[in-house]
This record gives C-alpha cells, structure tokens and sequence, in this order.
C-alpha cells in the first residue's frame, strides 16, 4: 500500500500540473478553439522562460519573435525613456502576440515585476505548426485575426470619441476668442 501511495502522490501532482498549463492556455484567446489534444501538442512545443524581478524580458525596439503567457508572477508594460507603466499583467495573461505575425520592433519593453514563470510561443513555431498540423495552425491564427481586428475595432472608437472631445474643445475655445 505505500508503493500506491506513493505512485498516487506523483501523477496527482503530474495531472495538477498539466491541468495548470491546460487552464492557462485555454484563457488565452488564440487557443480557445483548441481540443484537449491540440493543446496537449501545443504545450510540448511552448518554451518555458523564469525571470526574476525587474530582469528585462524585452525592450521597447528591440525585434518580436513571438508572445508569452504567465503562468505564475507579474509583468509591467512599459513604454518610452520614462518607462511608464501602460499595464501591469498577472497569471494567465499574455501579450506579445502581434510578434506572431509582424517582424517589425517591439512597440513597449515588458519587465518581470515580481519572480516570473511563463510560456513562450514564438513565430518559427507557429509557422511550424500551420505546416505540419494545419488545421490547428488555421484555428490559432483565425482567433488571432479576430482578436487583433477587435483590438482594432476598439482602437477606432476610442480615435473617434477622442476626435469628437477635440472638435468640442475647439468650438470652445473659439467661442471664447
């Protein structure tokens, strides 16, 4: 009966661990299509990344090579030589993602703000996935697209509310002169 025991106690932690990593990707927008065993698959091809606090995980212009997702800790979004706080990210977050498809600059520098653990999902392994499993690639950039044109969708209200507070302000300040 101890060998059970002891078996038991090591695929119980196994299978929380699993369910973990399960929980988190399915939170993440571009794997929300995903079967249990495409995530699986998925996951064996995730790299694991540990950072302690304030150590740079990238930096404002430096190139993209794909997204991360917290597991465990935080990270702060920062932009410009201020370095000001645009957001503070936290377990099952994830940002980066427009590196999946754009080879250009990094547009803000993200800083572990506390000891980190988090998945990276980079660019050559997505283009390796939409080749040697298709169907999953296609989910993934199809949630991709969608996220990414509803982020823009929202941009654009936000441009237009914006426009309008200034045309406001400028008949405002033209009945005062």
């Amino acid at each position: 009966m101890g060998e059970d025991t002891l078996w038991s106690n090591i695929f119980k932690k196994e299978i929380k661990k699993d369910e973990n990593i399960y929980s988190v990707l399915k939170r993440v927008p571009i794997f929300q299509d995903l079967s249990w065993r495409e995530l699986r698959y998925v996951e064996r091809i995730l790299h694991r990344r540990t950072y302690k606090e304030n150590e740079i995980i990238f930096n404002e212009g430096e190139p993209g090579v794909g997204m991360y997702i917290i597991e465990s800790g935080s990270v702060y979004i920062k932009l410009g030589r201020a370095q000001k706080v645009l957001a503070v990210l936290s377990k099952g977050d994830f940002f980066g993602e427009m590196a999946l498809l754009l080879d250009s600059p990094r547009t803000a520098s993200a800083v572990a703000g506390s000891p980190l653990k988090m998945l990276g999902f980079f660019q050559p392994d997505l283009f390796s996935l939409m080749e040697t499993r298709p169907q999953t690639g296609n989910k993934i950039l199809r949630r991709l697209a969608q996220m990414i044109a509803e982020r823009l969708r929202q941009t654009s209200l936000e441009n237009n509310a914006m426009k309008q507070k200034l045309a406001q302000y400028e008949e405002k300040t033209e009945k005062v002169t």
